[in-house]
């Protein structure tokens, strides 16, 4: 009966997905939802893109090894971007009416800036859409009790979001997101009241995790313990700023006020609940130490699943699984259109020997959405990190290359095309160099490729312009 939920799940969400998609009728329909989209839409589409299998699965293990302060990019970073994207990138990019992130560094520098950039955001998306297709195999193996293979569920579980995210974009996307949000709150909420009455109450479960010293938040005062929590949070922090998934659904609002105001409440309710799987993961603790201990060396991601099916009566278990289904499903989606948009739009079109038709680049960009999940699902298959590694790591390219030029083309008038290519080239150049010769050293490679940026801009604006054969300053972005 479980399982027959899971597939009926499924179809009303491809069938949501596919009603959705009947408003579809422009390229910038398929982008940005028309522009049309009202604040709980874009307040629950920023929820639940971010609410995906690293927050369901992947923080409460990480939490489970490490404590409080494992967790510093997700959920601490993570939700701080998108209160950082409120406060201080919504309002300004949404009067500059763009389609993608890519265009506003094409109009604020210029087409090899924008380039480069939307080729290091389409690359950061590569980890993040992968752990969201891993999940989904995993979920589906743990339903079917091993019958069904990880990886058949990750080729099943990719065909079905790439069906409704094809056809809708931005529409369907924004749409399911909300009715998975509805079932990701009820079905967290209900399986929490179940779970944390069998441990023995809420306090009973924060006193066994404070007993354990998993309430530790702050590092060791080491230099290099605290430059690496500094890094890990700013990973997420500012790498997750210039992405597409989150610049779309500012743009998609249907006012400046709501693109605001959908981002920072999205934020804030994600940090809050982010926090609730933690919580039940835990409580397995109490309830079946057993079982723990035999996943948490092996694989931690297991420990909340198992403990649903065996603790746990039948409704309870749809009420999770439609929740956890949700939860991957929202994120897999927005992750999957948010690169493809931005490879057609940024680098393809550049390459296009004609102009298309808006017709005919909207079925391009499709294409294009098919061709990447086919990439992602063969990136799964083959991948042997887990949920969270996977998107924390999908973060460092945008931080190191994406970020600076961002921050200082909408705050510093000064910022040049020069600065910008310097801030990509020397945040690249650093980045790679450490990450291959001393991964493990004193300065996270991350955070070292990031200083190198801001060097870089800086040096590369005030210096001579030579860029591009002469004196060069880039026009003001919009303010």
């Amino acid at each position: 009966m479980l399982i027959w939920f899971v597939v009926l799940y499924l179809v009303a969400s491809i069938g949501i997905g596919l009603y959705a998609a009947t408003k579809v009728h422009s390229t910038r329909d398929f982008v940005v939802a028309g522009r049309t989209l009202p604040f709980y839409v874009v307040a629950a589409t920023v929820f639940a893109t971010w609410f995906g299998s690293e927050t369901v699965l992947g923080i409460p293990a990480k939490f489970a090894k490490d404590g409080l302060g494992g967790i510093i990019e997700d959920p601490f970073g993570s939700s701080m971007c998108l209160v950082l994207v409120g406060v201080f990138f919504a309002a300004r990019l949404y009067r500059m009416d763009l389609l993608t992130i890519g265009d506003y560094y094409r109009q604020r520098y210029n087409h090899s800036v924008e380039f480069a950039t939307s080729l290091a955001i389409v690359a950061s998306y590569l980890g993040w859409v992968s752990a969201q297709i891993v999940a989904l195999g995993l979920v589906f193996n743990v339903l079917t009790d091993g019958a069904m293979t990880v990886q058949t569920g990750i080729v099943i579980g990719a065909g079905v979001v790439l069906i409704y995210t094809i056809y809708g974009g931005m529409f369907s996307v924004a749409w399911t997101n909300f009715f998975q949000m509805v079932i990701i709150v009820v079905g967290i909420l209900y399986i929490t009241w179940i779970v944390g009455d069998k441990a023995g109450g809420a306090g009973a479960v924060i006193e066994h995790a404070r007993a354990a010293d998993k309430f530790t938040f702050w590092p060791e005062p080491k230099l290099r313990d605290v430059l690496w929590f500094a890094g890990a949070w700013v990973t997420m922090m500012f790498g997750s700023i210039p992405q597409q998934d989150v610049f779309q659904r500012v743009t998609s609002a249907r006012t400046e006020k709501i693109a605001v105001w959908g981002a920072v409440i999205g934020g804030v309710a994600y940090f809050m609940f982010a926090f609730v799987p933690i919580f039940l993961a835990y409580s397995a603790a109490l309830i079946d130490a057993q079982m723990v201990a035999e996943h948490v060396e092996k694989d931690p991601q297991y420990i909340l699943p198992h403990l649903v099916l065996q603790h746990t009566p039948l409704f309870a278990q749809i009420m999770f699984f439609g929740a956890l289904l949700s939860a991957i499903m929202s994120t897999a989606s927005g992750t999957l259109l948010a690169p493809s948009v931005t490879f057609t739009e940024n680098i393809l079109k550049g390459f296009l020997k004609k102009e298309l038709s808006d017709n005919q680049f909207l079925w391009t960009m499709r294409g294009v959405v098919a061709c990447f999940a086919a990439i992602v699902t063969v990136f799964a298959l083959n991948s042997e990190s887990n949920i969270y590694e996977m998107v924390g790591n999908a973060y460092k390219v945008t931080l190191v290359a994406a970020f600076v030029p961002l921050v200082f083309g909408l705050y510093w008038r000064r910022a040049t095309t020069q600065g910008a290519a310097w801030a990509i080239g020397f945040g690249l150049v650093t980045w790679i160099a450490l990450e291959t010769v001393n991964p493990q050293g004193l300065l996270p490679p991350q955070l070292a490729g990031l200083l190198a940026a801001v060097c870089g801009m800086l040096a590369g604006s005030l210096a001579p312009q030579w860029y591009g054969g002469g004196r060069q300053r880039a026009p003001i972005a919009a303010a």
